[in-house]
């Protein structure tokens, strides 16, 4: 787990640290969970959409103001540019400056990351379940091995992922991520338990 914990309170902090020990205990298989505050920077977005607005300011100014100095509109071009992109810079009108599938992308991608690192790459590898959830992007994913994902199935999984967005929608955060521990230990303790 990241920092991206920090806003929660120490007892919420120690409930979710004893429900992964205890989805952990359930198994011979590991069992990661990975809370990120965000996939992705996405440092392009406020210089694209910054240009983007100045273009059409430009444009606005040809047709509209067709005599207005060339000196002036540079400057109004540029103040527009430069004042749309550092407003984007905020962290909330940048996330919402992304399109939703882009960010779901990033996000993805970077679980599956952390999946081959916590996971597959561990030295007594026998098999595993990792549970991510990017703050930003709104985005919680299970990923699990093959063989247990085989063994569970894809519905499982994916109530397990449906439960925690419920719970989180409802600012029950800690509780979510409790619970799909916990539910996740459970699937992890029939399909591949302690030996």
């Amino acid at each position: 787990m990241v920092s991206a914990l920090k806003n929660l309170t120490q007892t919420e902090q120690d409930g979710i640290a004893a429900a992964v020990t205890a989805a952990e205990a359930r198994t011979q298989a590991r069992f990661a969970l990975v809370i990120v505050p965000a996939s992705d920077r996405y440092q392009l977005y406020p210089i694209l959409w910054g240009a983007a607005l100045a273009l059409v300011v430009l444009c606005g100014l040809a047709l509209g103001l067709p005599r207005l100095d060339l000196r002036a509109a540079a400057i109004i071009v540029l103040a527009v540019f430069l004042a749309a992109s550092l407003a984007l810079e905020w962290r909330p009108l940048r996330m919402a400056a992304v399109p939703k599938r882009v960010k779901h992308a990033h996000a993805r991608m970077l679980a599956h990351r952390e999946f081959a690192v916590r996971i597959l790459s561990h030295p007594e590898h026998d098999g595993g379940v990792l549970f991510f959830v990017s703050l930003a992007e709104r985005y919680a994913e299970i990923i699990a091995d093959h063989r247990l994902h085989q063994a569970a199935g894809q519905a499982a999984w994916d109530g397990i992922v449906a439960d925690f967005t419920r719970q989180a929608a409802r600012g029950a955060f800690a509780d979510g991520i409790v619970g799909a521990a916990n539910a996740c230990g459970t699937l992890l303790k029939e399909h591949h338990p302690k030996a």
